[in-house]
């Protein structure tokens, strides 16, 4: 079966957007040791999971070729299937990507079950935390910014008490540090 991966960026205090949506606490550029663990990170990975608001300005940036990405990586961004979950969108406006929408654990349940290599959920919020709670992430890489913002749009909703187990803590170059969870579930 395959593996539903988180791969999020947040704050020392557990925020994926600082009040009012601020991202300006991101740090830039990613050193090339960031940059290597995310190409490993992605390896296994054949299809993108994105919610819908994130994929209004991520899939459009990423056919632009954002300034400062490789292009191999913009390559890797364009042509790696995407699934848009979205119970709004009944089409996909862009190329490359499907919509899906309805019972979001039935659906991810779905996807896992397929044929193919690994999942990768980079956002939205909504989608991540409705993951979260559901407990239908298996990967969770968390990237925290050595940056606090007391506040914002928190990476776990309220009431989503999960015991998670420490695979790994890599520091990075450039001040982020790579924390790499699994869900500690019953087996």
């Amino acid at each position: 079966m395959r593996k539903l991966k988180l791969q999020v960026q947040t704050t020392v205090d557990g925020y994926m957007a600082g009040p009012d949506g601020a991202m300006d606490w991101l740090t830039g550029p990613w050193s090339d040791d960031l940059s290597g663990y995310v190409d490993g990170l992605t390896k296994s990975v054949d299809r993108i999971v994105l919610g819908r608001r994130l994929a209004e300005g991520f899939i459009p940036a990423w056919a632009s070729g954002p300034e400062g990405e490789d292009q191999e990586s913009i390559d890797w961004m364009n042509d790696t299937p995407k699934t848009v979950i979205s119970n709004s969108l009944t089409e996909s406006p862009w190329e490359n990507a499907t919509v899906a929408g309805g019972d979001l654990t039935e659906l991810v349940n779905r996807l896992k079950a397929e044929p193919g290599g690994d999942l990768i959920v980079y956002g939205g919020g909504t989608l991540v935390s409705s993951l979260i709670a559901a407990e239908l992430i298996d990967d969770l890489h968390l990237f925290v910014n050595p940056t606090a913002t007391g506040g914002g749009m928190p990476v776990f909703p309220t009431g989503a008490y999960q015991r998670l187990r420490l695979v790994s803590a890599t520091p990075f170059a450039c001040g982020i540090t790579g924390l790499h969870f699994q869900p500690a579930r019953d087996k």
